[in-house]
């Protein structure tokens, strides 16, 4: 059957200001182009099976579960996502974009560990339609029964069949109408779905591709990241129908049982984009042979971006020396810094130069100082990049006035990809995104000038104008009116014994006795099981009371996979020390130290 394009007259040189303008566009400029192709390794083929849309099939599906979406009167009301990774998600996810629905990015019930989150944010946005596929219908239906109250109307995906209508939307949304909701990966409590226009997410598309030169040459985004996940939804969704680019996709299951999948998939097109939090760097340094990494031809990526929690330098070392082999530049290595609350990107290094990093005092970086040192204990800080076309302040928490150089403080940031808002949580929003700086210098245009500004909740500082990540407020760990950042613990407490794993450490503070008492929660890792509690516990106190000056409270050695992470990979302190504070993990091996 031929595939439906939109007629020519439909059609300008230069779309409107719609994600669905993009595909409209793409749809009748290059119909017969790969636009998603997904790579399914659930089947027996030892490559995956592959399933592509091209763009003039992705806009008739899109079109066709559009007018599905309309029929069931839900323009301008959520329309929950509860789906799997594949081709029918990114086909309900712009469906919803051109009904006028607001989509809920979220994932099937069976997603292991997420059942609690799933719960808390259906009862947040209270969808009165949940687009699925044929296979997930079944689970998602008893999802809502057992839920209770009333069920929404659900509807598959991949069984709405193309009825070669003349449909028309009844409701065309505007550029500042909401487009969806993503929710924040959880880390730091409730989730809350953060209100994110049309005009946001066109933005953040167009400042990634800026920020990552994706206009130039031949290109491709690669992913693994959860599409409910922000960095996963813009870089491998928004920004390639913005750019009518292809996009290659594979489940972040596929990853992790075999990282080797993803840096096939980057050496397979020249021009490769693709991104990816600290963790999945060193898991393929970890977990790939020399015999694999002889199949890999790395010499075309043109991007890989560290984001989504604090960039170590020392995981983007680690990566660059173990595939320099494969002919992978260094310079394509782009640290980058964002948020859900921004669409996803604010700042971005760029992948035509050598990544910088940055050495402090870490005594001075206790008392909120940068001071540059050569000293041999000094901090190593990766350097996260400019603001894309947005405006970047440092400010002090309490006052919100600007800090002088060289002085850490809040983030705050300006610009269109911003988001409105929580969904229903007016006093928060108003707290989070509606702050005033009143001594920042004065924007370049009229528009900006009485814009807002984010507060992040996240520590840095700007060195000659770029951006540095030290931590975030509510993790900041005081003990004797010192600062800490966990991550700093952690990685001084990964490297203290050879038993523990890389990058699976959890460091946060309890109240005990007069003052707080400094927990550390580490995996054991896989390969070294003779190692005794003692001598661990042992290496652990050394490294915290020689790098840091820090007692050490408790520790508990836990097996492989038990400290909880977000849908990122991000180590998630607050689950960890709620599930700590609650059983402190009974039946796991253990050691507890006095302070």
């Amino acid at each position: 059957m031929t595939a439906l394009v939109p007629p020519s007259d439909e059609v300008s040189d230069a779309p409107g200001p719609l994600i669905t303008d993009q595909l409209v566009h793409w749809a009748h400029r290059t119909p017969g182009e790969d636009a998603f192709t997904f790579v399914d390794h659930t089947s027996e083929h030892p490559l995956g099976r592959r399933r592509t849309l091209t763009w003039s099939r992705l806009y008739e599906q899109v079109r066709a579960v559009a007018a599905a979406i309309d029929r069931s009167d839900a323009a301008s009301r959520p329309v929950a996502l509860l789906a799997p990774q594949g081709l029918p998600y990114i086909v309900g996810f712009l469906a919803c974009l051109h009904a006028g629905a607001i989509a809920v990015p979220l994932f099937p019930p069976d997603l292991l560990g997420h059942g609690d989150r799933l719960r808390s944010v259906v009862d947040d946005c209270r969808p009165d339609l949940v687009l699925t596929t044929i296979a997930s219908r079944q689970q998602v239906e008893e999802f809502f029964a057992q839920r209770g109250g009333p069920s929404p109307q659900i509807l598959a995906i991949d069984g709405i069949k193309n009825r070669n209508e003349e449909w028309v939307p009844r409701h065309v949304p505007e550029p500042q109408d909401l487009a969806y909701l993503q929710y924040t990966s959880g880390s730091t409590g409730t989730p809350a779905g953060v209100m994110i226009t049309h005009r946001n997410i066109m933005s953040n598309a167009r400042q990634a591709m800026a920020a990552y030169q994706v206009q130039d040459g031949p290109r491709v985004a690669v992913g693994w990241l959860p599409l409910f996940h922000d960095m996963g939804l813009v870089l491998s969704v928004a920004a390639p129908v913005v750019a009518g680019i292809p996009s290659l996709l594979m489940d972040p299951v596929s990853f992790l049982v075999q990282p080797a999948r993803w840096l096939w998939l980057l050496g397979e097109r020249p021009g490769a984009v693709s991104a990816a939090p600290n963790f999945a760097y060193e898991y393929c340094v970890q977990r790939l042979t020399p015999e694999v990494k002889r199949s890999l031809h790395l010499g075309q990526v043109k991007a890989l971006i560290n984001g989504s929690e604090p960039v170590r330098a020392e995981a983007l070392d680690r990566f660059a020396e173990a595939f320099a082999e494969c002919g992978l530049r260094r310079e394509v290595l782009c640290p980058s810094y964002g948020l859900a609350e921004a669409t996803v990107l604010v700042t971005a290094d760029s992948p035509a130069r050598h990544h910088r990093t940055i050495y402090v005092d870490r005594v001075a970086l206790m008392s909120n100082h940068v001071v540059v040192s050569l000293a041999p204990d000094a901090l190593r800080l990766a350097v996260c990049g400019r603001p894309v076309e947005q405006r970047v302040r440092i400010s002090d928490p309490e006052s919100g006035t600007e800090c002088a150089p060289g002085i850490i403080g809040e983030i705050r940031v300006q610009g269109p990809n911003i988001g409105q808002g929580y969904w229903g949580k007016a006093d928060l929003s108003a707290a989070v995104f509606d702050a005033a700086m009143p001594d920042a210098p004065m924007p370049d245009t009229e528009d900006d000038r009485d814009a807002p500004w984010l507060r992040t909740g996240d520590l840095g500082f700007l060195d000659d104008g770029e951006l540095v990540i030290t931590g975030r407020i509510k993790d900041l760990i005081v003990v004797d009116g010192r600062n800490h950042y966990p991550q700093d613990l952690e990685a001084s407490v990964s490297g203290a014994h050879v038993a523990l794993r890389p990058d699976r450490v959890a460091a946060f503070t309890v109240e005990e006795g007069q003052g707080e008492a400094v927990v550390i929660v580490a995996e054991r890792g896989r390969s070294a099981r003779s190692a005794g509690p003692e001598a661990i516990e042992q290496a652990v106190r050394a490294a915290l009371s020689t790098r840091h000056g820090l007692p050490l409270g408790v520790l508990r050695i836990v097996p492989p996979g038990r400290i909880p992470r977000t849908s990122s990979g991000k180590i998630s302190r607050r689950a960890c020390r709620t599930l700590y504070l609650a059983d402190g993990f009974p039946g796991i091996t253990q050691s507890a130290a006095t302070a």
